[in-house]
């Protein structure tokens, strides 16, 4: 066993570039981490790694060696997933990431009880609004809010999400209360966006009578962290285009008013993300079923 975690740790380590960002991704210290390379390389008899004291990058055989270690650990998963389908306890680790919002007021707060009834799964949680790389950072589920665009996953609806616009009383006051979504343009308002390199969010899209309006707003600053938007929305900032659920709070004590209420923002659908595989590990199954219907019950 051993062996086949000195090739996760190799695989890893190619994956993102450095012993520690390995090691850690594993829950390695970087010296256990290094002594597994050294200790696969003297195993082999090769060296799998040019070494400098900023990088550290694949050798020729290191990256022949990458694939075909790719390929052992892919068998080595699929044949634990067989077993564990003929068992009644799912075990192993579960990486799961989520949006910041979404995954610290709704999924977070469910984990405990899923690891309550299958103790022997470690859930491995990532946040962040950035879009993230499932293959590359080796991912079992993504949630998302909003439309996915890689179709190279199974996908999972879960909830249609209704989106507001809403700013706090003292910015409409000093601001006046848009009537049209046309008011939102020309730099009428300060609109707070959420970017982030390959960002979707560089507009609004809101339903009118006469069908949807893509409308281009703008604002003198942005963020790639919701909360942030919320938060700046809070203090007087600007206009902002947030999931209810996660500003709900804020709309029952008035601390934030929502504004053109008959041309809300077209809903964002609330799902997960899983890789296709031909014998899908039953721990990533129960997960994706028990957080789809607890989700479900929270929000309702």
């Amino acid at each position: 066993m051993q062996y086949i975690e000195s090739l996760r740790v190799f695989v890893r380590v190619v994956e993102l570039g450095s012993i520690t960002s390995g090691g850690r991704d594993l829950r390695l210290t970087p010296a256990v981490a290094s002594k597994r390379i050294k200790e696969l390389e003297g195993r082999l008899g090769v060296r799998l790694f040019n070494r400098t004291t900023r990088s550290i990058t694949p050798t020729e055989v290191g990256r022949v060696f990458y694939e075909q270690a790719r390929t052992v650990l892919a068998s080595v998963d699929e044949a634990e997933a067989v077993v564990a389908n003929f068992s009644e306890t799912p075990r192993g680790a579960l990486r799961v990431t989520a949006p910041l919002g979404i995954g610290r007021r709704i999924i977070a707060p469910l984990v405990p009880a899923f690891t309550e009834k299958y103790p022997e799964v470690q859930v491995q949680m990532r946040l962040s609004d950035r879009l993230v790389d499932m293959m590359g950072e080796r991912l079992d589920v993504a949630f998302f809010l909003g439309v996915p665009k890689d179709s190279n996953f199974k996908l999972r609806h879960i909830y249609d999400c209704p989106r507001v616009l809403c700013a706090a009383p003292a910015y409409l006051e000093k601001r006046g209360v848009p009537a049209t979504p046309e008011d939102l343009l020309g730099g009428r308002h300060n609109c707070l966006l959420l970017r982030y390199p390959r960002s979707p969010e560089y507009f609004w899209q809101l339903q009118t009578a006469t069908g949807l309006r893509r409308l281009e707003v703008e604002g003198p600053f942005d963020a790639d962290d919701g909360d942030v938007l919320t938060r700046w929305a809070l203090d007087g900032q600007g206009i902002v285009n947030r999931p209810r659920i996660e500003v709900a709070q804020h709309l029952r004590s008035g601390e934030l008013i929502e504004v053109l209420p008959d041309t809300p923002p077209l809903p964002s659908t609330l799902g997960c993300l899983f890789p296709h595989r031909k014998l899908q590990d039953p721990k990533i199954r129960l997960f994706v079923d028990y957080m789809a219907e607890a989700v479900k019950a929270s929000i309702s």
